[in-house]
């Protein structure tokens, strides 16, 4: 009781401002009015591979009913437009990883079947270096909030890149894949926890599912049973990335 009346006096004093600027929001963490109605969320139809919303309703994207990515299934959020990147981009480079907490929200409801369905979230690693200047992994910040509001576990350094990639915005899939290629790793030590389990590999933006299937087959060549990916936002065209 007297915790909820201390946050309640808190909200008085600070009332909570919105998660993409800095109007009121009805709560910590939350989207003020505006910015939620002009954030794209994705809902039906979509691919029900790789998630990329579609413009009719069918069971796949043309690019997995060509080629599936080597994970299962694939969710996001949010539409990668100028209002996932007000969210994003602050969180991912201005030294904000305490908005993990409210973007870990936005992943309950289009996650909910996949998160329901794991044992275990990884979230997608940074090589050493990047993690070093940027001083957090913006994905493992939310795969430790969302563990938390799933009462899922984590296993935050599951995954390692063992090198360093060129940025894949600059690449094409086949040289995205190339770049990929033995870059990723599962941190030694830490197998016991991945065989036989259900995965939930958690990033931030999922954009051509190069980095997440590079992901995937290092999982399943670990012993995981299964690989699903959970996104804030999802790349819906090459322009946007």
């Amino acid at each position: 009781m007297l915790r909820s009346l201390a946050r309640a006096t808190l909200n008085i004093l600070l009332p909570a401002q919105c998660l993409s600027c800095t109007e009121p929001a009805a709560g910590a963490g939350q989207l003020c009015v505006t910015c939620f109605a002009g954030t794209e969320f994705i809902t039906a139809p979509f691919c029900g591979h790789c998630g990329l919303p579609l413009a009719e309703p069918a069971p796949l994207c043309t690019a997995c009913d060509w080629d599936p990515p080597s994970f299962r299934a694939a969710r996001a959020a949010m539409r990668y437009g100028p209002a996932a990147k007000r969210l994003i981009l602050p969180f991912k480079y201005a030294d904000r990883p305490e908005a993990a907490a409210g973007l870990a929200r936005l992943l309950l409801r289009p996650g909910a079947e996949l998160i329901a369905r794991a044992d275990v979230l990884v979230p997608v690693p940074l090589h050493k270096r990047r993690l070093a200047a940027r001083g957090y992994n913006q994905a493992g910040q939310l795969a430790r909030a969302l563990g938390k509001l799933a009462a899922r576990p984590v296993l935050i350094d599951g995954l390692i890149r063992t090198r360093a990639t060129r940025p894949l915005a600059e690449l094409d899939q086949h040289d995205r894949e190339v770049a990929l290629r033995g870059a990723i790793a599962v941190r030694p030590g830490r197998a016991a926890a991945i065989i036989g389990r259900t995965i939930l590999l958690i990033d931030d933006v999922l954009t051509s599912g190069a980095t997440a299937s590079s992901c995937a087959i290092t999982l399943y060549e670990a012993g995981a049973a299964a690989v699903d990916v959970l996104a804030l936002a999802r790349v819906a065209d090459h322009h946007e990335s």
